[in-house]
């Protein structure tokens, strides 16, 4: 019992200090636009992924940067249309 109250509280700890990892009330939406934006700030963050990336697609570094900033900023679109009762 221990055990799991311990596991419970270093979940909750983890969910307060990083907004990604979500919670019981996470959406799959938000879920959807954390993955995206986490990678896409992963691959802005890493100079040489970033420079492998924009090699692959022909382009200036700098370009690819503020096309993932784009793409990060849209994420997943819009959200859905919320169910009304």
């Amino acid at each position: 019992m221990a055990d799991k109250l311990r596991t419970l509280q270093q979940l909750e700890s983890l969910q307060a200090k990083y907004v990604g990892t979500g919670h019981a009330d996470t959406t799959t939406y938000e879920w959807k636009n954390n993955i995206i934006r986490d990678s896409y700030a992963s691959y802005i963050g890493h100079p040489p992924l970033l420079a492998y990336m924009a090699l692959g697609m022909g382009e200036n570094k700098e370009i690819v940067r503020g096309q993932f900033i784009e793409k990060m900023i849209r994420a997943s679109g819009p959200p859905p249309a919320k169910d009304e009762d």
